[in-house]
């Protein structure tokens, strides 16, 4: 599987005339023909003061010069879920000095970027350089369509071969006709057929071309020279017809008005591929060489037309071995003379024909398809499969005025009389995935942590629905907790996970602990008094961990409970002979696999033995976390938890995407748990170091929380964040941070006790 099911394409497109959007309607055409499955979609980018009829396939228009835009373009694609962005670069369609404003949507965008440059220079200006160099920077791959291209990529701007690809520009698989059989229908039936097409403008050097009429004419009095095409909006926007009153001008003062057509109209494709059909010799008089690439050109190459053209980059390298003729820019004498020795020798035309006709089929639409479907492929799964550059060595050094305020609206935005909602759609709780215990267990967790802080910002009445929430689970015929209820408050289940059922005992021995109402206290106890014996049965590690740090609260606060403080020997052995089995030279683990919530293993350990006394416990629950750590650091020194891609992977090095809010959490709190116990200032360092994984100090360099809101991205993808926000993430977040607000406001207030007493 390549993993692309969703592609759109940036750039100009049809009904918008020029080249570009001529391009981008065949690429996307030719994709969506040739792989069906493929949800694609069309970004175009809209001129100044204009406005397109676009077809359905275009999903969202950018205003050229609207820089808000192509951040909203941007947002949009995360929000679709798009795979993969095929940019269509050329400076002059985007806004800005040298076309910037397309930068906006590469800083914002989130998502690899495959990007086709239609103009690559010798010599560009400063803006041009800052501008495509970012572009180069952004993009995963780079297409031109000229092995020139590719060359000026290596020496101009230092792109590596590996991230170029050459691929000609796309051809319409027309079968070799004579261009007799399709005058008729033009009223050119009998003459000699020159052709130029393209948008009007002064350097299409059409000026050249009129002036060599002459000379064809005195050998081809039949010849007709037609110029197709509307003038270039920006000319005609700027200077109206200016430009081509003087051509006429010009055609009227060399006497040739019976052999010149001009057509002032932008084209639909089908009458220009029939145009193209109809002529004798094809004509390309640019007057300047850097011309990377010429639609009109390849399009006339590949239905066989005989080519006369300027020496401009694209034209040099289509035309080699005589596949067509070249002649010095600007010489009107040598474009006549060859001109006019063509359309005298029908051999020659044919021969030429015969050859440019079969050396163009590799460019057909179907076949560029394929060779762009190849390249997108092997970006979806380069991006999958390669881990990004480490970012910056960053520091761990903390103080609480870094600390972000524990902001609590997206919580409770999640919250209602029921209790919390799991997931979320950005921004936004999904109620049709209804509620779960998992949650509303850590968010009671949640209470409990800002309770012991004197932060009142949870109202009594959301505490009230977490509480019921978590009683409603419990199901007393089976002695379990039910996990997932629906957003009609039905359970879907008679038993949940023992994961849910050891993280519902947690949260309620933690409020056993730190809740000052009688009442909830109460109410507490004998819930977990009633479904801590369950545990006994269960066989997953991280339900015993759970269970554990649960039953260290509760046994701090019921100290005689002699089954509770059995239960808890009992499950800390077990871990501890898990790892025994399992730990070996390079494996220092409680299992083959790393999976969720790690952390959480070696915690409960280190709590408990320090809750017990027992060395073993905490020794084993040291390790394991020094280990986990090593394995959850970057080369550049920043947290990487463990992603989810590793799963399943037995004693493999930990893969680094996807990588979740929940390790993150689990991490904090479990250096927090080493740093209790051994007061080694390394641990306190670890849990800060990996708490800044949320505000951007990871491998992309991009902040999951949202300071204002609390809310925290489910997730860090290869190229981007997760831009769900559901409940799980957002707890992670919240408990992490009151966790360390907790310990720095001790370690502020200790420390300013020390002061007091070294000045007494």
């Amino acid at each position: 599987m390549t993993g692309l099911r969703r592609l759109a394409f940036i750039g100009n497109h049809l009904p918008r005339q020029c080249g570009i959007a001529t391009f981008t309607h065949d690429l996307h055409a030719a994709v969506k023909a040739t792989r069906t499955e493929l949800d694609t979609a069309v970004f175009a980018v809209t001129g100044p003061d204009t406005s397109h009829d676009y077809p359905p396939c275009v999903r969202f228009e950018i205003r050229e010069n609207a820089g808000n835009d192509y951040t909203r373009a941007a947002i949009l694609l995360a929000a679709t879920d798009t795979d993969l962005v095929c940019l269509q670069h050329e400076y002059g369609i985007f806004g800005g000095t040298a076309g910037s404003h397309i930068l906006e949507f590469l800083d914002h965008l989130t998502v690899p970027v495959v990007t086709t440059l239609h103009t690559v220079l010798a010599e560009p200006s400063l803006a041009q350089r800052r501008t495509i160099e970012r572009v180069i920077g952004r993009s995963a791959k780079l297409i031109v369509m000229a092995d020139r291209a590719r060359e000026l990529l290596k020496t101009v701007h230092g792109v590596p071969p590996s991230k170029i690809e050459v691929i000609p520009h796309g051809i319409h698989d027309r079968p070799l006709t004579s261009p007799d059989d399709g005058k008729a229908a033009f009223g050119y039936e009998g003459k000699k057929v020159i052709l130029t097409f393209g948008l009007l403008s002064p350097n299409k050097g059409i000026e050249t071309m009129l002036d060599a009429m002459p000379c064809i004419i005195r050998a081809n009095p039949d010849a007709v020279y037609i110029v197709l095409g509307a003038t270039h909006p920006s000319l005609l926007r700027a200077h109206g017809e200016d430009y081509r009153d003087r051509m006429l001008a010009r055609v009227e003062a060399l006497g040739i008005e019976h052999h010149v057509v001009f057509v002032n109209r932008f084209v639909d494709q089908a009458t220009l591929l029939n145009h193209i059909a109809m002529c004798d010799v094809y004509v390309t008089p640019y007057l300047n060489e850097a011309q990377m690439t010429s639609g009109t050109l390849a399009y006339s190459f590949g239905m066989g037309a005989p080519i006369v053209s300027t020496p401009y980059w694209h034209a040099t390298e289509l035309l080699h071995d005589n596949l067509g003729i070249l002649v010095p820019f600007g010489d009107a004498k040598a474009m006549g003379h060859e001109i006019a020795a063509l359309l005298t020798d029908p051999i020659r035309c044919q021969a030429i024909r015969e050859r440019a006709h079969a050396a163009s089929r590799s460019m057909t639409w179907p076949e560029a398809a394929k060779r762009y479907l190849a390249v997108f492929d092997d970006t979806c799964q380069a991006a999958r499969a390669t881990q990004p550059n480490p970012v910056r060595r960053l520091q761990p050094v903390f103080d609480s005025s870094a600390l972000p305020g524990t902001e609590l609206d997206h919580f409770l935005s999640f919250c209602d009389d029921t209790g919390m909602l799991q997931h979320a759609h950005h921004g936004v709780a999904a109620r049709e995935h209804g509620y779960c215990l998992d949650d509303n267990a850590r968010a009671l967790l949640l209470v409990s942590a800002l309770a012991r802080q004197g932060d009142t910002g949870i109202p009594g009445t959301v505490a009230a629905a977490l509480m019921a929430f978590v009683r409603h689970a419990w199901n007393p015929e089976i002695k379990r907790f039910r996990n997932f209820m629906s957003f009609d408050r039905h359970w879907l289940e008679e038993a949940g996970s023992e994961d849910s059922h050891g993280r519902a005992l947690w949260a309620l021995g933690d409020h056993v602990q730190s809740c000052s109402e009688s009442a909830h206290v109460t109410w507490a106890v004998a819930l977990f008094a009633k479904s801590f014996p369950s545990a006994e049965l269960f066989t997953s590690p991280r339900a015993w961990a759970f269970t554990l740090l649960g039953l260290n609260a509760w046994c701090s606060a019921f100290k005689g409970d002699l089954q509770a403080s059995r239960l808890r020997r009992i499950l800390a052995d077990r871990l501890l002979s898990l790892y025994q089995a399992a730990t070996d030279t390079d494996w220092d683990w409680f299992e083959d696999v790393l999976a969720y919530d790690n952390a959480r293993l070696p915690q409960a350990l280190i709590q408990t033995g320090l809750a017990t006394g027992c060395e073993a416990y905490e020794t084993v629950g040291l390790r394991t976390l020094s280990w986990l750590m090593t394995q959850q650091t970057s080369p550049a020194g920043h947290f990487r938890p463990v992603g989810s891609d590793s799963f399943g992977a037995a004693r493999a090095t930990p893969k680094p995407f996807d990588q979740q809010p929940l390790e993150t959490a689990a991490s904090v709190s479990a250096c927090l748990a080493a740093w209790g116990a051994t007061g080694d200032i390394k641990w306190r360092a670890r849990a800060i170091t990996a708490f800044r994984w949320f505000i951007g100090h990871n491998d992309l360099a991009i902040s999951l929380a949202d300071p204002k809101t609390g809310g925290c991205a489910d997730g860090l993808h290869p190229h981007g964040r997760n831009e769900n926000m559901g409940a799980e993430s957002t707890l992670s977040y919240l408990l992490g941070l009151s966790e360390l607000r907790a310990i720095t406001q001790s370690a502020l207030t200790r420390d300013r006790a020390e002061s007091r007493v070294g000045r007494d």
